[in-house]
């Protein structure tokens, strides 16, 4: 699972947008790992996919805020966790309770064999990937990675996911964006885009959510 989230955070202008951030300062005050976490927290009080009960696969989940926001949404009024959380990643994470994590790249045989184990027999609601390639800086170059990454996790969802499941997957607009929409439509009942607030204007990114994963 090639995934990577760090930037070259020795630029002044990435310290000062950082340091000045509504969303950086928010999830320090929470307790959150990174500012993504309030991206799927904003998708899930507008699509209400995260609920107790389910089964939630993170995909590229490092360092473990969108985890957390998953681990929050399927906390019952009595503070106990409803449902199965299972966090994969290349890069190590920190243990989060409740929350299942291994650590790997999905498309090899062991890591999809701890999956399995983890499923226990089930499949998922929902699966989430907020994985993103290393970045070139070469237009091209990033949109094809980019498109990789979707692709496998499409592919990944439908391995795991149940009929009717949803998959919530950050995309990047640019050459192979309209393709993976349509293989999303041939795959699923309903596709929509979504822009959350944290999500920074100058970026290119978009999370696509689709819903009622069709029996094949």
């Amino acid at each position: 699972m090639p995934t990577a989230k760090k930037k070259h955070r020795s630029n002044p202008e990435w310290i000062r947008r950082h340091l000045t951030d509504p969303f950086v300062k928010a999830a320090t005050k929470h307790g959150y790992r990174a500012r993504s976490a309030y991206k799927l927290a904003e998708i899930d009080d507008r699509d209400k996919l995260l609920k107790p009960g389910s089964v939630v696969i993170d995909l590229g989940a490092a360092p473990g805020s969108w985890t957390q926001v998953v681990r929050e949404r399927l906390t019952d009024r009595q503070g106990v966790v409803r449902g199965r959380i299972i966090a994969l990643d290349v890069l190590p994470m920190d243990p989060l309770p409740d929350v299942t994590f291994i650590q790997g790249d999905f498309r090899e045989a062991d890591v999809e064999a701890q999956l399995v184990a983890a499923l226990d027999g089930e499949r998922a609601d929902v699966i989430l990937s907020d994985m993103a390639p290393n970045l070139s800086g070469i237009a091209a170059v990033d949109a094809a990675r980019s498109g990789h990454l979707c692709e496998l996790a499409l592919a990944f969802a439908q391995a795991h996911l149940k009929p009717g499941g949803a998959l919530l997957v950050k995309a990047f607009q640019g050459s192979g964006y309209s393709q993976f929409v349509e293989a999303l439509k041939k795959t699923f009942t309903n596709v929509v885009v979504r822009k959350p607030a944290a999500s920074r204007d100058s970026s290119s990114e978009t999370y696509l959510l689709a819903r009622g994963l069709k029996q094949r």
